[in-house]
């Protein structure tokens, strides 16, 4: 067990209409901007925190207590990128887990993350429902509310930010490590059979790593790769990852997207969040920004095939307009909250995607089959070609 001092002193955070809430500071002595938006998740703070598709954002946590569990190195899903800022009810000052390497306030200054607890995140959270996500600035070094807030009014918008390019890998590297999930449940790990390239708009470390359990080894590449490098490399497949940002605003992003789908009939071609967004784009679909997006771990859908229902991690602040998608294109899974478009595929082709996540960490994972439908749809068109 750790137990901790938990706040070093006050904070504030001031939104771009003028509202203010004071909390205690923990995490990195630091002023940052970004859109607030809420997060209904009960668990995987450390996960929530660094995940890429958070750039550019302030993550406020509806659970009531975080930091509980501490924090550890197997459940970060980014090194470089995550949430700019966290906001939360109350900081535990005990951390009492197995797994705990360390505390969260410790750990967040360390990333340079500047966090408020003892914030009133019940009324932030509903203020956010009514006015939608908005710029805000927070900061764990004063309290001058006149100049927050005038920063917060400076912030840029999210919409027509590509944040997926400003956060990709600048160079490819590969990989080839499954999840802890095979090891706990004594099962073997496939052999490699198949070879993934996956553009990187913002990856999170797990869907590499389901990507493995299934047999297939990633080569993870930038955002602007061409496709006729992507081809080069001679993949069983394409896969285009999660990621923060405007997807409408990676205009080069969709049209080598676009190429990639024409040069090769055959090729299977899946997404996750952004990329399914980019991939709608691709096809001649829409995108708009929802009002205060999609943040949790506990969101129904519907499969349109046979009317099952999963509940599904999602973190996205956009969608696809059902009406733009084409006639080639099927919608394939239905968010049962809103009714907006969580999947889509390409008629007489194996191209899919889904708004959630399916390799969600901790969990749930009623969809993490997305993963071996991908798989079978790379084998089947491997042997179509020999």
């Amino acid at each position: 067990m750790i137990v901790f001092e938990p706040y070093s002193g006050h904070g504030m955070l001031a939104l771009a209409d003028g509202r203010v809430f004071r909390g205690l500071a923990f995490g990195a002595r630091a002023t940052v901007v970004g859109e607030v938006v809420f997060n209904t998740s009960m668990t995987g703070y450390q996960e929530i925190l660094t995940d890429p598709s958070y750039a550019g954002q302030l993550v406020c946590l509806t659970a009531s207590e975080i930091g509980n569990v501490g924090v550890n190195e197997e459940d970060v899903e980014s090194v470089a990128h995550g949430a700019e800022g966290l906001l939360v009810r109350a900081l535990s000052p005990v951390v009492s887990s197995w797994r705990a390497e360390g505390d969260l306030s410790a750990w967040l200054a360390a990333r340079g993350v500047p966090a408020l607890g003892e914030l009133d995140t019940r009324a932030l959270t509903r203020h956010v429902r009514e006015v939608g996500a908005i710029p805000a600035a927070l900061s764990t070094e004063h309290t001058d509310a006149e100049r927050l807030v005038a920063l917060a009014k400076a912030a840029p918008d999210m919409a027509g930010r590509g944040l997926g390019a400003e956060v990709s890998t600048r160079e490819p590297y590969p990989w080839d490590t499954p999840t802890l999930r095979l090891a706990s449940q004594d099962r073997a790990v496939p052999e490699v059979d198949l070879h993934v390239v996956a553009v990187d708009f913002g990856i999170k470390q797990n869907i590499l790593r389901c990507l493995r359990d299934e047999g297939a080894r990633t080569t993870v590449v930038p955002a602007h790769t061409p496709a006729d490098e992507i081809l080069a490399l001679s993949p069983d497949g394409v896969f285009l990852s999660n990621g923060p940002g405007d997807p409408a605003a990676l205009p080069a992003v969709v049209e080598q997207v676009r190429r990639l789908l024409d040069a090769r009939a055959d090729l299977p071609v899946y997404g996750i969040c952004l990329g399914h967004q980019l991939l709608s784009l691709a096809l001649g679909g829409r995108t708009y920004k929802l009002k205060f997006g999609h943040h949790g771990g506990n969101h129904p859908v519907r499969a349109e095939d046979d009317g099952h229902v999963e509940i599904t991690a999602q973190n996205h602040g956009f969608a696809v307009d059902a009406e733009s998608l084409a006639d080639r294109v099927d919608v394939t899974h239905v968010n049962l909250f809103d009714d907006t478009v969580a999947g889509m595929a390409m008629r007489g082709r194996a191209v899919r995607a889904v708004q959630f996540h399916p390799e969600a960490s901790p969990g749930p994972h009623d969809a993490r089959h997305f993963f071996a439908a991908f798989a079978r749809d790379m084998r089947a068109a491997r042997q179509a070609r020999a």
